[in-house]
């Protein structure tokens, strides 16, 4: 019989693996932190290019006026967009790197590519657009597909500028407007810019010696290069038949593609610093009785319900029931069966968090164990640290993927690739020799805003936002900093923290576009928040180390900035203590209050 929710009985000695823990981390601590990681773009052969569009593509600069730029495709700048045109602006120009909309789901065509939460709750607009997605977790091109749909329905296109990177921003304080520059040499004037670049847009590459020496084939898995391997992102990389595949890299990503690449290529190698947790995935079709159950306004409840979960709040009912709300629920249901949960100390609540967390993983090490056939292999695969210690992964071939013999599992004990050479790599004193080294390394998320962002943005008396956020990000609300007026940043620092990131945009945006509205209607050129107010964000911010302590304390990822969170400048610069929906509710009551407090109107 399995385990009922508040079972914690047979579980390993907390002590001893808390200093498993430690040890493991300590094998993987680096002076260098998240600076090891080196641009796309600073590695010749393996330079910044969009596979998805035909090369050499041009067009004569625009010099354009307009009321608000947008600044990113993605589903950031989506929802931005239709917000503003809600709220009844229409003036609007959307400035995006790629040849389309989409962000993320436009870059990351790799063989497998899925998402991780729930499509029901991650897809946004799904009642707007009377769409619902076919499986539970769709595939990236349905998620592509819904982003271009949503650009269709809202007239977004004939506002967009494709291909075409900011290079600078700079706010003319006579005009009180922004001059966007690009590229491509466009010069827009703007009174409103609202940066919705997003945290996984710029990939990263890992800093090993080396790097441009290897004389095979190279790519960075957000510039899959299927003319090299052949099929799509379903699989059928054909032209690997014979090929020599080396993946550097095993967090979601790799999770997704090396299934593919161990069916179809010759031999797969598979370097491994630190493993990720690898849960059961379980996707199914969407049941269609599943649609006819649903209401007006099922989506933002079942969004509101995920989010409410993830932040440890109990609730009657949890409608999205899947792996990520597991420790919630096992941690109250623990908690039910107190004699007195009232009178439960802090410490008494997050010991039991700790333990709930330890029966988890215990379970993703079981499973290793039960799949994968050679011990050896199944050993270096075990994760050891706490379950939100990097991004959870979830799927159900990954791990038999490595019972096949052309699959090889090259663990580095933590010290990762010691470098890389013309014929191939070498890791723990021995070289392997490949044809293709193939990077799953994610995206830069814990560097400066303006080194992610990839221009400058100089804000009144020639201030640049790097020396601003040189030692410490300062934000109000998330959203507006003092000296730089009518400059809007999006998508997670200083704010809530959620795996359902749309969702958060989403009440992003609303708010926002609330606050152009109010300047526009109250008759002023431009807002900036008080001095005051921003200290006090800042102070609030500070309050919600709970999360931020247990990340310091973790294996190093891109979650605690590669052992250095205290040094973040990063997407990840504290979060509110309350949760998402505390923080929601918050912007909600605020906008209801009219009074646009902590701002100042000119």
């Amino acid at each position: 019989m399995s385990p009922t929710k508040s079972d914690l009985s047979n579980l390993p000695d907390l002590d001893a693996m808390r200093e498993k823990y430690r040890r493991e981390r300590d094998k993987r601590l680096r002076q260098d932190g998240s600076t090891q990681f080196r641009e796309l773009m600073s590695e010749g052969s393996h330079n910044d290019i969009d596979p998805n569009v035909e090369p050499g593509f041009t067009r004569e600069p625009t010099n354009a006026e307009t009321e608000v730029v947008i600044v990113g495709g993605g589903f950031g700048g989506l929802l931005m967009s239709v917000r503003l045109r809600e709220a009844g602006i229409e003036d609007f120009r959307i400035v995006e790197a790629g040849g389309d909309f989409g962000g993320t789901w436009y870059w990351n065509r790799y063989p497998g590519v899925q998402c991780d939460v729930e499509s029901y709750v991650y897809m946004p607009l799904l009642e707007e657009l009377g769409t619902i997605p076919t499986e539970k977790y769709a595939h990236g091109p349905e998620i592509f597909a819904h982003a271009q749909a949503i650009g269709r329905h809202y007239d977004l296109y004939e506002r967009a500028l494709f291909q075409t990177q900011v290079s600078a921003l700079d706010w003319d304080e006579s005009e009180e407007r922004w001059t966007v520059a690009t590229n491509r040499g466009d010069q827009i004037r703007a009174r409103f810019v609202c940066m919705a670049n997003g945290p996984y847009s710029k990939p990263k590459l890992p800093g090993i010696p080396g790097l441009g020496d290897f004389e095979g084939h190279t790519f960075h898995t957000s510039r899959w290069d299927y003319e090299y391997t052949g099929g799509d992102t379903t699989g059928g990389l054909t032209r690997l038949r014979d090929k020599r595949v080396g993946v550097i890299g095993t967090g979601a990503t790799a999770i997704q593609a090396v299934p593919h690449l161990g069916r179809d290529a010759g031999h797969v190698y598979v370097f491994q610093r630190t493993p990720s947790t690898v849960d059961v995935r379980d996707n199914a079709p969407t049941d269609p009785d599943f649609a006819k159950t649903l209401e007006p306004g099922w989506q933002k409840r079942r969004m509101d319900n995920f989010n409410a979960l993830m932040d440890g709040r109990a609730q009657e009912e949890d409608l999205v029931g899947d792996r990520w709300t597991e420790l919630t629920n096992g941690m109250h249901a623990v908690i039910a069966e107190h004699p007195n949960p009232a009178e439960l100390t802090e410490d008494e609540i997050g010991l039991i968090a700790e333990r709930v967390d330890l029966r988890k993983m215990e379970r993703v090490r079981g499973r290793i164990d039960e799949v994968i056939e050679d011990p050896a292999t199944a050993e270096a695969m075990k994760p050891w640290y706490r379950y939100l210690c990097k991004r959870p992964c979830f799927h159900d071939e990954y791990l038999p993927t490595f019972n096949r013999p052309n699959v090889t599992l090259v663990d580095t004990q933590g010290k990762g690739v010691e470098r890389v050479t013309a014929r191939g790599v070498v890791a723990g004193g021995q070289e392997y020799e490949l044809d293709c080294l193939i990077f799953a390394t994610g995206f830069d998320v814990s560097q400066n805003y303006t080194r992610r962002a990839g221009y400058e943005v100089t804000g009144r008396g020639g201030q640049k936002l790097s020396d601003k956020w040189a030692d410490r990000t300062s934000t109000f609300q998330s959203f507006f900093t003092r000296g730089f007026p009518n400059c809007f940043f999006m998508m997670g620092f200083q704010s809530g923290l959620t795996p359902n990131i749309p969702h958060s945009i989403d009440e992003q945006s609303q708010h926002l576009a609330y606050v152009i509205r109010e300047v526009r209607s109250r008759g002023a050129r431009s807002v900036e928040p008080a001095q005051h107010a921003e200290d006090a964000w800042g102070a609030e911010i500070d309050k919600g180390n709970g999360f931020l302590q247990i990340q310091a304390s973790c294996t190093p990822g891109y979650f605690n900035d590669e052992g250095k969170l205290g040094e973040s400048q990063g997407w990840l610069a504290g979060f509110y203590p309350e949760g998402t929906e505390a923080l929601f509710a918050h912007f909600r009551d605020w906008r209801a209050d009219g009074k646009l407090e902590g701002l100042e109107l000119s």
